[in-house]
């Protein structure tokens, strides 16, 4: 976050004024713009680096790997859907990804700039179809960074702010805008609405029921506004807001000088929990809050995790690298969010995080292979959304098994073995799982049900048979592997496969989908090499066979 707010929005149309802290207005700017290219929003989806995503866990980033140890499989078989190319245009090619807000089928993506100049954007982005993701409309802000967004109920509720000195109608620096969003779609010929509020930037955006929450960093406000025409309901001044959460009723807002505070709706204050940490300057920081824990971005402490009721520091969770090349300031905890049992962590350029959360502790797993400066981090369902930087919204899938894929698994053996699973010739295996493997070899009988990735080549050999029944993929776009059945050998999918490389099928090999409803997505080719049988129904994605 910037000290100095944005250059002017430019003059807006006087709407109403409802304090001297907050005024309202109405109609947009000139300094609004919508991108009408479509092969602009098309061309912003990359599939470069998309693939089987490694983590690098705990013990191998602080070498306490046993020499000559085994590598067993891992949990948390990632993949990278797609990247999002952050918008660029004259006045503003270096725009960063900084914060992402799930709903439904889609992502509402906030960009802003962290050199001298003011500049941002908005992108909705529909998440639908996993295998392709679109960017569906695109909005520029020439004068204005855009920290923090949220949809709700058909509007965009973004926040920033603006250089009060410039513009001449703005009263404060920092600014909410509402905008209306139609079919994945912003509508600025609808009108953009705006209220300002004191402090030097807003930092974060919170709507529930019928109010809009906005804090707005240093010597600024907690202030609560109408949803419905940004009118001023409430506020309360703190020292330096970076965040505000709201669950079951509590509102809760982090402020970097004291630590966080409980309040209910009406902005009463109901708990305070002191925290004695460096939360930086004009820095990101976020908390997350559940029924019985709060999940606070504490900087170089890493997540500090607290107890709701007490207050209590129940532990930290640390941040796991120190990369070479990185500077310093930039390996902190930005943000944090949970989904059912993993805490993710953006730290910046020390990059996304993953832990277990356990009843009375948190157990790290490692740190996943990600690009980019990670600023924010969003999780809901099966997939996670990581604001990176300069590398723009990256889209992760969990690839975590559904409970009908559980059921149809439960009679079998989990797999625990090793990170490279191998079926001896003669020998039948079965397991059940979600697990991260480097590669698969079959040269006897192999059948795997759940969700599984594989790092690298995989191999049905010579009279082999491999039995999928749920989802696999293989390999990276930036690093292509791919799965070869050899002669006499058969591979047989009932699920989803996908394959960053190519799949090659040898002379007498066999291919079998069962039922109908398989997916294929091969990003390479599909190479038959002779005399091949192919049988059952499946959908082709790209069209490879």
């Amino acid at each position: 976050m910037k000290r100095v707010s944005l250059s002017a929005l430019a003059v807006l149309m006087f709407a109403a004024s409802c304090s001297d802290e907050t005024t309202v207005y109405s109609d947009p700017s000139e300094d609004v713009s919508i991108e009408k290219s479509e092969s602009v929003l098309e061309s912003s989806i990359l599939f470069d680096d998309a693939g089987v995503l490694d983590i690098a866990s705990e013990a191998a980033l602080t070498g306490k790997t046993a020499k000559g140890a085994e590598e067993m499989a891992g949990d948390y078989p990632l993949t990278l859907v797609a990247r999002v190319d952050p918008p660029s245009y004259s006045g503003a090619e270096n725009l960063t990804a900084a914060h992402v807000h799930l709903d439904g089928d889609y992502a509402y993506v906030a960009y802003n700039t962290v050199e001298d100049g003011y500049a941002g954007g908005i992108d909705i982005v529909n998440v639908n179809d996993p295998n392709n993701p679109q960017v569906t409309s695109r909005l520029y802000y020439s004068n204005a960074d855009i920290n923090a967004i949220e949809y709700n109920d058909g509007y965009i509720y973004a926040v920033g702010g603006v250089d009060a000195e410039k513009s001449v109608r703005a009263t404060s620096n920092s600014f909410v805008v509402k905008i209306l969003v139609s079919g994945g779609r912003m509508d600025t010929g609808a009108g953009l609405t705006y209220g300002f509020q004191e402090g030097f930037n807003a930092t974060d955006v919170e709507v529930t029921g019928n109010t809009v929450y906005v804090t707005s960093g240093k010597d600024g406000l907690l202030t609560a506004y109408n949803k419905s025409d940004l009118s001023i309901q409430n506020d309360a001044s703190y020292a330096d807001l970076r965040s505000v959460a709201h669950h079951d009723e509590t509102i809760a807002v982090l402020d970097a000088s004291t630590g966080v505070v409980l309040m209910d709706e009406g902005l009463n204050v109901t708990k305070e929990i002191a925290i004695d940490s460096d939360f930086g300057d004009f820095s990101k920081r976020t908390l997350d809050i559940s029924d019985d824990r709060i999940v606070v971005s504490e900087g170089s402490k890493g997540a500090g995790i607290y107890n709701r009721s007490s207050g209590s520091l129940i532990e930290y969770v640390p941040i796991l690298i120190n990369p070479d090349g990185v500077d310093q300031s930039n390996i902190v905890t930005n943000a944090v969010a949970t989904n059912e049992e993993i805490l993710l962590m953006a730290n910046g350029g020390a990059g996304l995080c993953l832990s277990e959360a356990q009843d009375d502790n948190t157990d790290l797993v490692g740190v996943i292979d990600l690009n980019g400066s990670i600023n924010y981090v969003e999780t809901k369902g099966d997939y996670a959304f990581a604001a990176s930087g300069k590398a723009g919204l990256q889209i992760i899938k969990l690839n975590r098994p559904n409970e009908s894929l559980e059921a149809r698994c439960e009679d079998l053996p989990s797999y625990n073995g090793s990170y490279n699973l191998s079926v001896n010739e003669g020998e039948e295996k079965a397991y059940r799982g979600s697990k991260r493997l480097n590669r698969v070899t079959v040269n006897g009988s192999l059948l795997l049900c759940g969700t599984w990735t594989a790092y690298s080549n995989s191999y049905v050999n010579s009279n082999g048979l491999f039995e999928l029944s749920g989802s696999f993929a293989v390999g990276r776009n930036n690093r292509s592997r791919s799965i070869t059945v050899n002669q006499g050998a058969t591979f047989r999918v009932e699920g989803d496969l996908t394959i960053y490389g190519d799949l090659i099928l040898n002379e007498g090999a066999t291919l079998e989908f069962v039922g109908s409803e398989s997916r294929v997505n091969v990003f390479g080719s599909v190479k038959k090499l002779g005399n091949v049988t192919i049988t059952g129904e499946f959908e082709d994605v790209q069209n490879k066979f």
